[in-house]
């Protein structure tokens, strides 16, 4: 199923906040506006200031208001991995009454079941954000996608439930209320990048997705078409900044600049001779630094954060699925990062690059992807999140989306890892100095992992 019509997605991320205003039509996205912003107030994805996020997230909705010429007042948010636990969930009830034993099940019966699937013994301090349903099964017949219109006595579902930290929960719909916005609806940041950045047969088949993003990176493993493990690492773009404004002692908006500018993943691909200019604090003159030593101050960040991804993900043994990995996240768009990680997974890569014209750039997946997920919702999945959203207090996108469900006339003023579900069953498949010498890059890691662990 898919649902034409008019969405919003807002992506509050560690480094920037974006918003992207989009029309949905026959599986193809079509972006009217859009807007990016600096991050401020949040520290690895989780918010600590939610006056400066406020704030933030403003400024991108009035960049994405101006643009497609209208004012926006309902969003789709995405929520971080952090702390996310994955774990099975079961609901069972009676179909009859005292007078009649059978019925014919309809929307109000799914609901009752996924309601008897949320009670589970959760500690207080967490709450469910989503629930995947598996399977029905209609008085012991199993495999049932949708049971509407069937008869029976009773009714099981089986399913996937997602449950997060209630603070995170909470700072995340402050924030956006406070904005003068409503949450229209709450997603997993990993389901929405999957949606968006794997194909049919990498859903099925199973695969990684690994967001590279600045403050953390997260690895999500996909199987049957369900977001079956996640890993985050508290490291991320920023902390390869820092390691460039350390090393070369220069200023952390310069270190960006020539993250971005110079850059590469792969020392061995970068040139030995051609030098750049860098502003280095207390000199009045610029020090010139070869394109290779930036390199290397690189790769030794990105090889300490793929070591940790991959010793959790040889944990379940997730490096063994058919679909390799896919890369995106703002810091996948250093060149040589692909051959860099297929050398260290040993798994075929490739990266994830949106289709949007002006939006081609890794960074723009999460975002892009909360939406397509939306809108991809078939009608049992739209039943079931209404039931949950319900619990949260969110209002759920329903089949027929409108663009006045989203938006309204420009005239109208805007008042770490989830270990629990993996089962074995599951995802079981058959120079501070340039001139110092060789050594330096091998000191250099040592330098790095030692000064910020």
């Amino acid at each position: 199923m898919e649902n034409s019509g008019l969405y919003v997605g807002l992506d509050i991320g560690t480094t920037s906040i974006k918003v992207i205003i989009a029309e949905y039509v026959k599986g193809q996205l079509n972006v009217i506006g859009s807007g990016n912003t600096r991050s401020a107030g949040l520290n690895r994805g989780v918010v600590v200031d939610i006056d400066q996020v406020v704030g933030a997230i403003k400024d991108a909705v009035k960049q994405a208001e101006d643009k497609a010429g209208i004012d926006i007042h309902d969003v789709i948010v995405g929520l971080p991995a952090n702390m996310l636990q994955i774990e099975k969930c079961r609901g069972m009830i009676s179909l009859g009454n005292e007078h009649v034993k059978s019925k014919e099940i309809n929307d109000d019966d799914v609901r009752r079941v996924t309601e008897a699937a949320l009670i589970q013994n959760l500690p207080p301090e967490r709450d469910v954000i989503d629930i995947a349903p598996d399977e029905f099964i209609v008085d012991d017949f199993e495999g049932i996608r949708d049971p509407r219109g069937m008869v029976g006595v009773r009714m099981e579902m089986k399913g996937v439930m997602y449950t997060g930290p209630k603070t995170i929960l909470h700072n995340t719909k402050k924030c956006v209320e406070r904005a003068g916005l409503r949450i229209k609806e709450v997603v997993v940041a990993p389901i929405a990048i999957a949606q968006l950045a794997l194909d049919e047969g990498e859903k099925d088949f199973g695969a990684i997705v690994i967001d590279l993003g600045g403050g953390q990176t997260t690895a999500a493993v996909v199987h049957d078409h369900k977001l079956k493990y996640t890993y985050v690492d508290q490291e991320g773009g920023d902390f390869v900044t820092r390691d460039i404004s350390v090393v070369l002692n220069t200023s952390v908006e310069n270190a960006e600049t020539l993250k971005r500018t110079y850059g590469m993943a792969l020392a061995r691909n970068a040139s030995a001779e051609e030098t750049f200019p860098v502003q280095v604090v207390g000199q009045q003159e610029p020090r010139m630094i070869h394109e290779e030593f930036l390199a290397e101050i690189i790769q030794a960040r990105l090889e300490q954060i793929f070591n940790k991804i991959a010793k959790a993900l040889e944990d379940v043994k997730a490096l063994q699925l058919p679909g390799g990995i896919v890369l995106t996240g703002g810091l996948a768009d250093l060149p040589g990062i692909a051959e860099l990680a297929e050398e260290f997974f040993d798994a075929n890569v490739r990266i994830f690059r949106s289709n949007e014209m002006g939006l081609r750039i890794p960074s723009y997946t999460q975002v892009l992807g909360l939406i397509s997920c939306v809108a991809s919702q078939n009608e049992i999945e739209l039943v079931v999140k209404h039931t949950i959203d319900k619990k949260l207090g969110t209002t759920n996108v329903v089949s027929g989306v409108s663009q006045s469900d989203y938006i309204k006339d420009t005239n109208h003023d805007r008042d770490n890892t989830s270990a629990d579900y993996v089962e074995e069953n599951e995802i079981n498949y058959n120079k501070s100095d340039q001139e110092n010498g060789p050594g330096v890059f091998n000191r250099m890691k040592d330098f790095i992992t030692g000064f910020f662990e």
